[in-house]
């Protein structure tokens, strides 16, 4: 029973670090991660850095010898948020606000009305791209959660077998 207390109170340590991180902690200049070029590597650096000393402080309150797994986090991070945010990536997909998607809507049906297939492709693609925009956040979200599942489980095996 301890071991699963131990792990539960691990899976919320790390959904309350990953809120605070990707949130309130993720500032202006942090998402300059969004930006093309090369100017996003100080602010993604920044986020996934924030995202590392968390997982660095509790490595070192539970297995100090662990605390290269805050490395690990830290490239995953950094990696799968330039996945998801990179212009010529993922993040060339956009939401579209409640608004937007009543407008795409509307325009797609009058579109269809006047046999506009131009108009019709192009509302298609708008509502396409939406589609794909929550897939890759939902991509996102996955990676995050299997890597503080890899380090809840390297923190689990230290502490149940003592390596």
């Amino acid at each position: 029973m301890e071991v699963a207390s131990f792990i539960f109170a691990l899976l919320i340590f790390f959904q309350i670090k990953h809120f605070l991180a990707d949130y309130p902690l993720q500032n202006s200049f942090m998402l300059g991660k969004f930006k093309p070029g090369w100017d996003f590597v100080l602010p993604l650096v920044a986020h996934a850095g924030v995202h590392a000393v968390f997982t660095f402080g509790l490595c070192l309150f539970v297995a100090p010898h662990l605390w290269w797994l805050a490395l690990v986090d830290f490239v995953v991070h950094f990696i799968m948020d330039r996945v998801k945010a990179g212009p010529k990536y993922l993040g060339r997909y956009k939401a579209l606000s409640a608004n937007e998607f009543r407008n795409v809507m509307q325009n797609r049906h009058i579109a269809f009305l006047q046999s506009d297939q131009q108009g019709i492709n192009e509302e298609n693609a708008k509502l396409k791209g939406n589609v794909h925009f929550w897939w890759a956040l939902g991509l996102d979200q996955m990676v995050h959660h299997v890597t503080h599942y890899y380090i809840i489980f390297a923190l689990t095996m230290d502490k149940v077998i003592g390596c």
